[in-house]
């Protein structure tokens, strides 16, 4: 089966087939870097990520571009409250953002281009669509020809007749229909601004992405993703005016991220339900929080609440215990497999393997996917229950987590920290009161111990342990 993806622009599933065979050119868009992220902006982190990740692990040669916005009413008003400047506020951040990612495990793109790192590049492109028609000034102002565009609607499905401008696309006067929007907005008194042939004046929004993915990927490129709230305006806009000025297909694939609820309301300041990323990591750990992720469908709405974040945090601890417990099986272990079962694990891993990866071609289903990593917790937990095992096939399920998880950007981490001395001998005092039958001195030194965020586990092999 090849790998398959519902595209926005088509509303089907289609095989992917990148316009170079094992190379693939993706562009997401990021964020506005005025303040801290939210967890909505947290999800088509993770989630295109992971896709970026899968692709890589079937053997492509992944691209990834995802801009970073640094330029823009937000960012003027946040430097003007602060009496700093548009950069300041948008380095700060800027690095915020890449931080709160890597607390995500979210890879680093390959390229981060940013808006005043491109300035010469988006005049050259306003330029060019004004030569061919598709734009026009109006006082320092650039618009583009929204209704030279014939297609446009062909993203959001909504005839050109039907739309009008999205709540991101000013209205003026200026212009030459409402739903033409801006390319270049002339400088207000006070505001950042650069020269250009209208005058002083900053890019309009749209304009960034169409200018940096040709840059740093080329005329068309196979993957354009982000939410779903960017189909329109911010993606139609870009197709728009990357296809008048280059006469070519912009992006073949568009996939777009469902919206996150906060205890099935939208997240909002007046709500008071506006949750930051860094916060959130900093009480539940980035880990949770991916797996959380994780456990919808990319393309559908997920809820945010603290019970659904209780029940992943089961589910995952499910996961990363089977691991230790593999891990610390293998101390014990023979070096060959002693009843006979090789060839049963052997099978049963690479059915495992083959199911994990049928799912994740199916759009990018992790949902499905994460249900197989259980049925790999459950086939590993069975076997583990044979006295005798094989040092081999436990290492082979081992590789498998390692290589599951991995595609999904989850850490199964070995506790290799000594406990320090008075742990050390809380749990050797503990094994005396249990041979001795004072049970209850060895339940009480459990307590102390769970108290300090040790969990024991007493198995045939003698007691482990893990943190909490």
């Amino acid at each position: 089966m090849s790998i398959q993806f519902y595209n926005t622009l088509t509303r089907q599933k289609e095989n992917f087939v990148p316009l170079e065979p094992g190379k693939v050119k993706m562009y997401v868009c990021g964020p506005t870097v005025y303040n801290y992220i939210h967890i909505g902006n947290a999800r088509p982190a993770i989630v295109f990520d992971t896709l970026r990740r899968y692709l890589q692990y079937r053997g492509f040669d992944v691209t990834f571009v995802q801009n970073i916005t640094d330029v823009d009413d937000k960012l003027i008003r946040v430097a003007n409250e602060e009496g700093t400047t548009v950069k300041e506020v948008a380095d700060r951040y800027t690095d915020a953002y890449n931080e709160d990612l890597q607390s995500l495990n979210v890879l680093p793109p390959d390229i981060q281009p940013r808006v005043m790192q491109t300035i010469p590049e988006i005049i050259e492109f306003i330029e060019g669509l004004m030569e061919k028609g598709y734009a026009y000034e109006r006082e320092g102002d650039v618009y583009f020809r929204t209704g030279r565009f014939n297609e446009y609607g062909k993203l959001s499905h909504q005839p050109l007749d039907d739309l009008q401008a999205g709540a991101r696309v000013e209205v003026s006067e200026k212009k030459e229909s409402p739903i033409d929007f801006a390319l270049w907005k002339a400088a207000k008194p006070g505001e950042i601004y650069w020269d250009s042939p209208w005058g002083q004046g900053r890019p309009g929004w749209h304009i960034e992405c169409s200018a940096m993915a040709l840059k740093f990927l080329g005329e068309s490129i196979d993957i354009h993703a982000g939410g779903t709230d960017l189909v329109f305006p911010h993606h139609e806009n870009e197709i728009a005016q990357s296809e008048c000025f280059t006469g070519k297909v912009f992006a073949r694939y568009w996939l777009h991220n469902g919206m996150l609820n906060i205890n099935n309301e939208k997240m909002s300041k007046s709500l008071g339900n506006f949750l930051l990323t860094r916060d959130l990591v900093k009480q539940y750990g980035g880990q949770l929080i991916r797996f959380f992720m994780l456990l919808g469908h990319y393309r559908g709405p997920i809820n945010f609440s603290e019970d659904l974040l209780e029940q992943a945090s089961n589910g995952l601890e499910r996961i990363t215990t089977a691991y230790a417990n593999l891990l610390h099986r293998m101390e014990t272990a023979r070096p060959e497999e002693p009843n006979g079962l090789a060839d049963e694990q052997s099978k049963t891993i690479r059915e495992l393997r083959e199911k994990f990866i049928a799912e994740m071609d199916d759009d990018l289903n992790t949902a499905n996917a994460i249900t197989v990593l259980f049925d790999l917790v459950k086939e590993a937990n069975l076997y583990m229950r044979n006295q005798n095992v094989g040092k081999d096939q436990l290492i082979a399920y081992r590789d498998l987590f390692l290589e599951l998880t991995g595609v999904l950007g989850l850490k199964l981490e070995q506790q290799d920290e000594l406990l320090d001395d008075e742990i050390e001998a809380l749990i050797a005092e503990r094994t005396e009161a249990r041979k001795l039958r004072n049970f209850a001195r060895a339940d009480e030194i459990r307590d102390l111990l769970g108290a300090k965020g040790i969990v024991l586990e007493d198995t045939p092999q003698g007691v482990r342990w893990r943190r909490k």
